[in-house]
């Protein structure tokens, strides 16, 4: 029995387009210990944002097997799969996902309330975590696209998650802005101790991680 955090084996997933049948993961198995930063890259198409949905339990798999701290993905209710990915998972997408008509320091509290714990105070801590300390009560229209992402950050991480999954996160962003957040993302999961998935399809961002995974047709290479 693997003590990795996350372990997938053997992940299959196809789409149908038209008549045509479409293989996006072909087998692919890895594990992925507890405060490591692994970056997945390919090209467009490859089965990236695929392969990171699938592992966090918001992608059923049609063959395979996800386990997340021994706990089996894909079994069990709907319910207690939401409150897995609620409590212990943080998201931060390529679109920020941010409510327009709430505040930073509200959207970044909405995890919280989802779990039935609004935590205020943590929210507040996360925002000034990602440099936000005097942005909190600006909407999103307010913030440039680095501080929307910087919000969505610091929303991932109020809940406290042993894991941060990370979908092209500076895919929206210039590459300045977009090094500062990567540089962020970094400091933080190490700060914190936090196992962190990015997909990227930057060669020169995936190298920065602990370990970078590069899927070609659907298998890793």
């Amino acid at each position: 029995m693997s003590s990795s955090q996350l372990v997938a084996r053997d992940l299959r997933r196809s789409f149908k387009i038209g008549p045509r049948k479409i293989d996006v993961l072909r087998g692919i198995s890895l594990d992925v210990d507890e405060g490591e930063a692994v970056f997945l890259c390919g090209a467009s198409g490859a089965g990236k944002t695929t392969l990171l949905y699938t592992l966090a339990g918001l992608e059923r798999p049609e063959a395979g097997t996800v386990d997340f701290e021994g706990c089996r993905l894909y079994e069990g209710s709907v319910a207690s799969q939401a409150r897995l990915r609620n409590e212990k998972m943080g998201f931060v997408f390529q679109g920020y996902f941010l409510l327009p008509e709430l505040s930073a320091l509200e959207n970044v509290t909405l995890p919280g309330m989802i779990g039935g714990r609004p935590e205020k105070g943590l929210a507040e801590a996360s925002l000034r975590d990602v440099g936000l300390a005097e942005r909190m009560h600006h909407l999103p229209a307010e913030l440039s696209g680095g501080e929307q992402q910087r919000v969505a950050i610091a929303r991932a991480l109020t809940n406290d998650p042993d894991i941060i999954f990370a979908d092209e996160p500076t895919g929206n962003l210039d590459s300045k802005t977009g090094d500062t957040i990567i540089d962020l993302l970094l400091a933080l999961a190490r700060d914190r101790k936090k196992t962190l998935l990015v997909v990227t399809h930057d060669n020169r961002l995936a190298a920065r991680g602990d370990r970078e995974l590069r899927i070609v047709d659907g298998v890793l290479a």
